[in-house]
């Protein structure tokens, strides 16, 4: 009996790997490296490389590994990019996931972890937004999701498969240990950017708008360490072995962040004064988006242990600080 998880060599994902072993869960990887990092996969994870488009390969690998459970974290993540490429977004975010979720009911695998995004909101304005709320995903990566989140849905309906979907805020920090973090060069990630601004891996960073509807006029997010997020993942896998009904819960603290406030913090723990430059708002970016995260802790009992942002900066910078050494 293991766990599969897809995109296992990424941020999340890897973190996801660690959280499992950790948990004395065997784990399998299942990725294309286009932006993983085999370095990234704890040791005593099994590591095959594909995609999780190729049905004969999950098939396989269903299987040999005796897989009861599927973590789907694969995917292309970056909102602008999905503006300008929306039809790569829906290949590699849906068609590529109807691929996975046939290939899983085919074999009778019974659970399914869903990496998805709170982008499915769209623009909800400042109050926190719970997951009842109006789906209204402004951008093609959060349409994209969306999509995803519906074919979960009536495929569970369907066939005896048993479905969490997890719509992340935006996740940050890295692992404590420093065993793994954020890694993909070129990452847009607003606590990455400013980290590799503060270490000098770049001349300076950008605020893109300072108009909007805020006390600050800068966007508000909610930030949620990755330790926490993969936390929320194994308590709904257990939440799922032990009977529950297939569900969509909020991944976030509740609590928002402005980007100065965000960059603030940066500077402080890092003691360095770096550039940052006003630009104009980018496409797709909403003024505010805060999680009401009360259902999962509720149901599942999620326990979130790192809810504080200069904790999440420390480790983000922790790892910026050693992530040259690692590649290497």
């Amino acid at each position: 009996m293991a766990v599969l998880v897809t995109g296992g060599a990424g941020y999340i994902g890897s973190h996801m790997v660690l959280a499992l072993i950790d948990a004395g869960e065997p784990a399998v990887v299942l990725d294309n490296l286009s932006t993983g990092f085999r370095w990234a996969v704890h040791p005593n994870a099994t590591f095959i490389e594909g995609d999780v488009s190729d049905s004969e390969l999950v098939a396989r690998i269903i299987a040999e590994h005796d897989i009861t459970a599927v973590v789907h974290f694969a995917a292309r993540i970056v909102v602008p990019e999905s503006v300008s490429d929306p039809l790569g977004y829906y290949y590699a975010n849906t068609v590529k996931t109807r691929a996975l979720l046939e290939a899983v009911v085919k074999a009778g695998v019974p659970h399914m972890i869903f990496s998805s995004t709170a982008a499915v909101y769209g623009m909800v304005g400042n109050d926190p937004v719970a997951e009842d709320a109006l789906l209204s995903p402004i951008s093609p990566y959060g349409r994209s999701k969306l999509m995803s989140e519906w074919m979960l849905e009536d495929t569970s309906v369907a066939f005896p498969l048993r479905h969490v979907a997890l719509r992340y805020f935006n996740v940050a920090g890295a692992d404590p240990a420093g065993r793994t973090g954020q890694s993909t060069a070129g990452a847009t990630h607003l606590i990455k950017v400013a980290c590799e601004t503060a270490l000098g891996k770049r001349a300076g960073m950008q605020v893109y708008g300072t108009d909007y509807p805020t006390p600050d006029g800068t966007c508000l997010r909610d930030y949620i360490h990755v330790s926490d997020l993969t936390a929320a993942h194994l308590d709904a896998l257990n939440y799922l072995r032990q009977g529950g009904e297939s569900a969509v819960f909020n991944c976030g603290y509740g609590q928002g962040y402005s980007v100065l406030e965000v960059i603030e913090t940066v500077k402080k723990v890092s003691e360095v004064d770096f550039k940052v430059t006003i630009s104009p708002r980018r496409p797709g970016d909403p003024a505010a988006i805060v999680a009401k995260a009360d259902k999962i802790r509720a149901t599942v009992g999620w326990q979130p242990k790192l809810d504080d942002l200069t904790t999440i900066v420390r480790t983000a910078l922790d790892w910026e600080r050693d992530l040259d050494r690692k590649r290497n």
